[in-house]
């Protein structure tokens, strides 16, 4: 694919056939994905690849401690909760995959499953865990360079014929996550990514989420004719 194909054609995939992906190739998507630029050449990142039972285990704790009401233990600052055009976007692509896969507004019970699917890695059959060095913790750097991996590892995959979704649901229970991965002690777990081949029948696959336009985003300085 050329890299415009790429970036254009990428979205977010939730729907995953079952068929395994061959270890070689997720090696050489992060080996791609870790020519992504860092502070000062730190690479904090480091990645977790999980499948099979360890992953079924993750699947039914994440599950089941989120059911029975546990208070989510993410590692990363949240934050608070969107408002304003943040809000309105977070809607927005909650209408379209609404839409997509037949979800009622009122319906409770199919937005609870869908909800369920987060928590799963989307039944995806490999979960990649990115951490970050925890002596690095305490720079805003090392955040913003694991967004940069994660960015680039999803779109390497995608060049690839593999879908992912970056996800936090999967993550929400870090003490699950922690004991199944085997995630060190010094390392912090910042975000998680379902990989696999995309289901192209799932109706949410098709989903292409919105993007504001350059003019809104963008402020030209000192440009002729003032942007």
């Amino acid at each position: 694919m050329k890299f415009d194909d790429v970036i254009l054609g990428r979205r977010s995939i939730r729907g995953y056939k079952p068929d395994p992906v061959p270890q070689e190739l997720i090696k050489e998507v992060l080996a791609l994905a870790m020519r992504a630029p860092s502070s000062m050449n730190t690479q904090p990142w480091n990645f977790y690849v999980i499948t099979g039972e360890p992953l079924d285990r993750i699947r039914r704790g994440n599950t089941e401690r989120n059911l029975a009401g546990v208070p989510h233990s993410r590692e990363f600052r949240i934050g608070q909760p969107f408002d304003g055009v943040h809000r309105e976007r977070q809607i927005g692509v909650a209408k379209q995959l609404f839409s997509a896969m037949g979800i009622a507004r009122d319906d409770k019970q199919q937005r609870q499953d869908w909800v369920m699917r987060g928590f799963r890695q989307f039944d995806a059959p490999v979960c990649v865990i990115i951490t970050y060095d925890r002596a690095l913790a305490s720079s805003d750097d090392t955040a913003f360079d694991c967004g940069a991996v994660a960015t680039a590892l999803v779109n390497a995959a995608w060049a690839r014929g593999l879908g992912a979704v970056i996800n936090s649901q999967g993550i929400m229970q870090s003490p699950v996550v922690r004991e199944h991965a085997g995630i060190a002690d010094d390392q912090v777990i910042m975000k998680s990514i379902a990989l696999g081949w995309p289901d192209h029948s799932f109706p949410a696959n098709a989903v292409v989420s919105e993007r504001k336009s350059v003019d809104e985003a963008t402020t030209f300085v000192g440009f002729e004719g003032g942007g």
